[in-house]
């Protein structure tokens, strides 16, 4: 049943589970171009801000796009205290860091020069594919007997005995 249960979950992340054309609709009284553009406004977590969108027009240089829609950029200037350019994400949908993959996540913390888009890492045959933490949404693992499943624990073995207070 784990097996089953992990399945699906790689299988509806694969299907863009934190797409946003996924996600549920607004109500049907909800002028939905007005609701976008306030949510752009004033909710940095289903996206880049109007302002985010402005800075990286104006400061950043777009270096790639990862498998889940996230855009990678650098600055075009030498900002950092360091000397170095920095390094940012826009990411698709919900702002969730668990949605960027490894190769790009060595790129953003300058453990790669290169961004996986010019110089993709090596695959092995036996890594999988990055799946985001699916933690507090639908797509969570819910084991045998937690409340969130079907609530009812295992049968205990027979080598089990409770411990008492004298």
């Amino acid at each position: 049943m784990a097996q089953g249960r992990a399945g699906v979950a790689l299988d509806a992340a694969a299907a863009g589970f934190y797409d946003p054309a996924a996600r549920p609709k607004p109500s049907a009284g909800v002028d939905d171009g007005r609701s976008r553009v306030l949510a752009k406004l004033f909710s940095w977590w289903n996206g880049a801000t109007i302002g985010t969108l402005v800075t990286v027009k104006g400061r950043g240089e777009h270096v790639g796009t990862d498998e889940f829609g996230n855009r990678y950029f650098q600055s075009r200037d030498q900002v950092s205290y360091d000397g170095r350019r920095r390094r940012w994400v826009l990411y698709n949908g919900y702002a969730e860091a668990s949605k960027v993959p490894p190769d790009w996540h060595g790129w953003l913390r300058y453990t790669y020069d290169e961004p996986p888009s010019r110089t993709p890492l090596p695959r092995k045959t036996w890594e999988k594919s990055h799946l985001p933490n699916l933690t507090g949404t639908p797509m969570a693992w819910r084991p045998q007997g937690s409340l969130a499943a079907e609530g009812v624990r295992p049968k205990a073995d027979g080598d089990y005995e409770a411990w008492k207070p004298e």
